[in-house]
């Protein structure tokens, strides 16, 4: 990818929790008030101006930094693995990394498609952890599928409202979401949930424009056929 993007190895979002301020002044040492008038104009700064002065010791512009960014990183990370707990812990662990290779960032790009690069790759390792962990067996309870549906759909009263209605899209979009394979799903989510450019997003994946662009039409096609029949579903209910 031409960057070093934190790689370590080979559900609705929620909002992110805040990191600890002692972890980012420990990472500079001696620091810790250098530069502290530039602070007070952190709020309208440019990304790549704060994190040269976080770099310089001003844990304030990394905190701006932070305000500006947890919402869309931490829904990425969350909406890739699909598990609250994993995902605030992916999270605390991009932090970690980008205070840690700070000064691996020579602004060839933008910061927040360094950002993702990080994101993305602690979520592949995170995923492929929880694959060699998670042996789940596909008869047990509370799995969901067809069956459930069934079984769901049967025990409602007649006239249920919208809320019935868009409580079971939710949930078909994130069991859908969970079908796709990972290079589909991650260009996904970083164009319709991070609103990056395709061209961004090829940096953060390493991979052509084109190919990224393929990758979305097949997601979309996929989601599409999983959705299918959720109109037929959503009849059902009224």
């Amino acid at each position: 990818m031409g960057m070093d993007s934190g790689r370590s190895g080979g559900a609705p979002a929620r909002d992110a929790p805040e990191s600890p301020r002692s972890v980012l002044s420990a990472s500079k040492p001696g620091h810790a008030e250098a530069r502290t008038g530039a602070t007070q104009q952190t709020n309208g700064a440019p990304d790549h101006e704060l994190f040269e002065r976080f770099r310089d010791g001003d844990v304030a512009a990394f905190e701006t930094l932070l305000r500006r960014h947890r919402r869309t990183i931490h829904a990425f990370i969350s909406r890739y693995l699909r598990d609250r707990q994993q995902a605030d812990d992916v999270y605390q662990e991009v932090l970690l990394r980008v205070v840690a290779r700070a000064d691996d960032f020579r602004g060839s790009s933008k910061f927040t498609t360094w950002l993702f690069s990080i994101a993305r790759n602690l979520c592949i390792d995170a995923a492929r952890r929880a694959v060699h962990r998670d042996h789940v067996s596909l008869d047990q309870p509370g799995q969901g599928g067809a069956a459930a549906l069934v079984e769901r759909v049967a025990s409602q009263r007649p006239g249920v409202d919208r809320d019935a209605i868009a409580r079971e899209l939710r949930r078909r979009v994130h069991d859908a979401l969970g079908t796709l394979p990972e290079e589909q799903l991650e260009v996904f989510l970083l164009r319709e949930t991070d609103c990056l450019s395709f061209g961004e997003i090829a940096v953060v994946v390493g991979a052509p424009e084109a190919t990224v662009k393929s990758r979305m039409r097949y997601a979309l096609g996929r989601l599409r056929d999983a959705l299918a029949d959720f109109e037929d579903y959503a009849r059902a209910l009224r």
